[in-house]
């Protein structure tokens, strides 16, 4: 068996490669660093990581698996001969969960307690208690938490939302069995039943052809106004000039987020000085070393699994893109 790491190839790979050989030693590991280089050694591989181009997929005769480099790579990464080639393609989902979910609550917890208004006071020397208007506070064991999409990283959020004593209700386009911290769980249909129910508004849904744009002002139209919107999935699921009308028609109460339809987010973008908002610049899943480990873990275990003929984890559905 072959394995190709195609080019460009990131900083661990030759420490991967190093252990790979160590641990299945029957396979073959190799990084060509050229594109003609991988064209002529993917000719007889098996598998592959990374990102391949049209050209070096089209010499790719036997390749059975492909690990993509992330757990939602960049838009165009499923192009039209990925999808229709016979490899399988897997990808790094799972892995960010614990560090995803932390920095939803930490958003959703600055919104609760109105640490991102008083950070801006701070800035500017001002004790200055909050006179909230009407809907602007809120105690999370009275409130509903609404997670679009339960994967992974919507399951361990859910989970932490429940724990704070919140209402949890949630929508999955893949799964219907309800997880006990889940008091109420629907389908796709069910996202503009469920809109109007929540207090927070969570995104961790990836970009597919079916979500693309999903958030317009429709979406945040039905929301109440005393809402809060977070998304921590994907960028091209929300129409960022949409978002930023509900802010300023006062449609909806606020915005978190870390992942933008266009990044990095223009300087002169009005969602910059929207009413409460909280923007971070798509470092949600930053966390360490052991993210490096958590990849690796997953890449040697689909190894084993193909040289084994055994099922590999997080196979994509290619033509959704996830």
């Amino acid at each position: 068996m072959k394995f190709v790491f195609a080019p460009p190839q990131s900083a661990p790979i030759n420490g991967w490669i190093k252990r790979l050989q160590d641990s299945v030693p029957e396979v073959e590991f190799v990084a060509p660093e050229t594109e003609d280089d991988a064209v002529r050694e993917i000719a007889n591989a098996d598998a592959a990581f990374g990102t391949l181009s049209t050209k070096v997929l089209a010499a790719a005769e036997k390749l059975r698996w492909l690990q993509a480099p992330a757990a939602a790579p960049h838009a165009g990464y499923y192009y039209p001969e990925l999808v229709d080639h016979p490899t399988q393609v897997t990808n790094f989902r799972e892995i960010y969960n614990d560090h995803i979910s932390s920095h939803i609550m930490a958003v959703l917890l600055s919104f609760a307690k109105h640490l991102n208004l008083y950070r801006d006071q701070q800035r500017e020397n001002s004790w200055a208690p909050l006179s909230p208007p009407e809907h602007h506070s809120s105690f999370l064991p009275e409130s509903t938490a609404f997670i679009v999409g339960l994967g992974g990283i919507g399951a361990e959020t859910a989970r932490l939302c429940a724990a704070f004593g919140m209402k949890v209700i949630a929508t999955d386009s893949r799964r219907d069995d309800k997880p006990e911290w889940v008091d109420e769980m629907g389908g796709s249909d069910d996202l503009d039943r469920f809109l109007p129910l929540a207090d927070y508004v969570i995104l961790t849904i990836p970009h597919t052809p079916q979500t693309e744009g999903l958030f317009d002002r429709s979406k945040f139209q039905l929301m109440k106004k005393s809402a809060i919107f977070i998304n921590i999935g994907r960028g091209m699921t929300t129409k960022l000039d949409d978002l930023a009308d509900a802010l300023d028609a006062g449609e909806i109460a606020g915005a978190g987020l870390d992942v933008y339809e266009i990044e990095p987010l223009p300087a002169d973008h009005r969602l910059w000085n929207a009413p409460n908002t909280i923007l971070t610049p798509h470092i949600a899943a930053h966390g360490g070393a052991h993210l490096e480990e958590r990849r690796y873990e997953i890449i040697v275990e689909n190894i084993r699994h193909l040289v084994n003929g055994e099922p590999l984890r997080n196979v994509v559905d290619k033509e959704n893109w996830f």
